[in-house]
């Protein structure tokens, strides 16, 4: 007997667009997706008469783009069907930010290897030598190689590193901290068991790049927009104030919009809208806007499914979000993902979306979607430590300002729009602050400037393309070059109004 074949999800989608409403769609593709909604594993999906065996997993409405899950066979039936539809694969997206550095080829110590092999080092706080716990270490004896070994701090500071010798000298030693420090880049460093490190704490009222770009945003900057963060969730925290949200996750609670114990939304939140004040808090760019969280991330997940930023993305309109920041990327070219951010600009609202941090890569997808606003990251000298991993980014080309540069680690080409301040940054993270580099912090606060720069008579447009439009035309017309060519900064950073 013939083995029954696997199922697969999909994404269905009308023949354009998410919505059957919203497009052209001839009125048997509208049957298909209203009859979809009531379709079950036990009775499946009834075309002209027909039983196709399908599940519907979750729902973008009665009459939009649906998660599906069925058979081969099934999804060739209803393509000869109903050829007014489109089922697409399910793919996935991650967070934009700069790349830790990883060990792709561990020192060899033995099958059974010495004490002597491993080397233990104590990170600690340079302010009171307290431990430092949970901060990822990365050691390489050859950095060209990425040979070398790996570990995570534990309650005591400490991290046993298998370097197949009790003392070493290493090309670069990394340390990524989770909370209240900043980052630390040594280079050449002899180490032994026993060796401390020494982490530097943040001091919320340093001038890193958002805030050298832009200082003193007062309470109101922003009042009167409202942005949707599309993340992996924002979690509560005493400079941040969150409107509402939802969870977009298929199968996940929708009201738990929460952070998902990555940090990555949080701190993209916090950069666009924190409204706390330095030394004890951090202030975003844009503190007044209303700050919606869409959690598209599952619970301890670092991937999102088309599926669920494309429903987060619908519910963000729904919800007259003016301004929908995506720090996320990585995929191909993807018809789900194209049809929401299409569908969010001929809704009134924006998508400005993070280009991706592959190192002078082409801009990735949906950053590249022509519907979007997609987002460089730049650096400046002195607006982080010189130990810190911010270093690393530092890279041609540099601006008319000399000490600005294209980070090293921003995917570039010509469909950026704009460029932000993306290394070295210093935002909200679940029990504190953090300091974390990415296109995925350039992103928001390019956000929170795009927010100040929309008027009174913008907002009160009716919500369509031209409103659209006109908030394209606002935020580009603040921006100023700083000297990098269009492939690196588009038009170049927008200017907080």
């Amino acid at each position: 007997m013939a083995k029954a074949s696997e199922t697969s999800q999909y994404v269905l989608l009308p023949d354009q667009g998410l919505r059957t409403t919203a497009t052209a769609a001839g009125a048997q593709a509208r049957e298909l997706f209203l009859g979809a909604e009531e379709a079950t594993p036990s009775r499946g999906l009834r075309i002209d008469g027909r039983r196709v065996p399908m599940t519907v997993i979750d729902s973008i409405g009665p009459d939009g783009a649906k998660l599906v899950e069925l058979t081969p066979e099934s999804a060739l039936t209803i393509r000869s069907l109903r050829p007014g539809v489109r089922l697409v694969p399910v793919v996935y997206y991650t967070p934009a930010v700069a790349p830790i550095e990883q060990v792709e080829n561990p020192v060899s110590t033995g099958a059974r290897a010495a004490a002597t092999d491993t080397i233990t080092l104590k990170v600690v706080s340079k302010t009171d030598n307290s431990p430092v716990v949970g901060a990822i270490v990365v050691a390489f004896v050859d950095f060209a190689a990425r040979t070398g070994a790996k570990g995570v701090t534990d309650s005591s500071g400490q991290v046993s590193l298998a370097l197949g010798s009790a003392s070493i000298k290493l090309q670069r030693l990394y340390v990524y901290p989770l909370v209240g420090y900043w980052s630390l880049l040594k280079k050449n460093v002899t180490i032994t068991t026993g060796t401390t490190v020494p982490l530097a704490s943040l001091d919320l009222a340093y001038v890193d790049g958002v805030r050298w770009a832009y200082p003193n945003a007062p309470d109101s900057a922003g009042k009167g927009v409202t942005v949707g963060v599309i993340d992996t969730g924002v979690a509560n925290h005493p400079d941040l104030v969150i409107a509402g949200g939802t969870n977009t996750v298929p199968g996940e609670d929708p009201k738990n919009f929460g952070d998902n114990g990555q940090h990555h939304g949080t701190h993209v939140a916090g950069i666009v809208a924190a409204r706390g004040k330095p030394p004890t808090g951090i202030r975003g760019v844009a503190p007044g806007v209303t700050l919606r969280a869409y959690r598209v991330f599952g619970q301890g997940s670092g991937h999102a499914s088309n599926f669920a930023i494309a429903k987060a993305i619908d519910q963000g309109i729904t919800d007259k979000c003016d301004l929908l920041n995506m720090s996320l990327g990585g995929g191909q070219p993807d018809p789900v993902l194209k049809a929401a951010v299409d569908h969010a600009r001929a809704g009134g609202s924006l998508c400005i979306i993070a280009t991706g941090n592959d190192s002078r890569a082409p801009v990735s997808f949906p950053a590249r979607e022509e519907m979007a606003l997609a987002v460089s990251a730049m650096g400046r000298k002195g607006t982080f430590p010189t130990s810190s991993t911010g270093a690393d980014a530092v890279a041609a080309p540099y601006g008319t300002d000399k000490k600005n540069f294209i980070a090293e680690f921003s995917n570039v080409g010509p469909e950026v729009d704009l460029v932000g301040p993306g290394v070295g940054i210093i935002s909200t993270v679940p029990g504190g602050w953090e300091e974390i580099s990415g296109t995925s912090m350039a992103c928001p606060a390019v956000t929170g400037a795009a927010a100040r720069a929309l008027t009174p008579t913008i907002l009160k447009m009716k919500r369509n393309a031209a409103r659209s439009d006109a908030m394209v035309a606002a935020i580009l017309a603040t921006a100023k070059t700083l000297g990098f060519g269009p492939t690196f900064e588009g038009h170049g950073m927008p200017q907080a109004k």
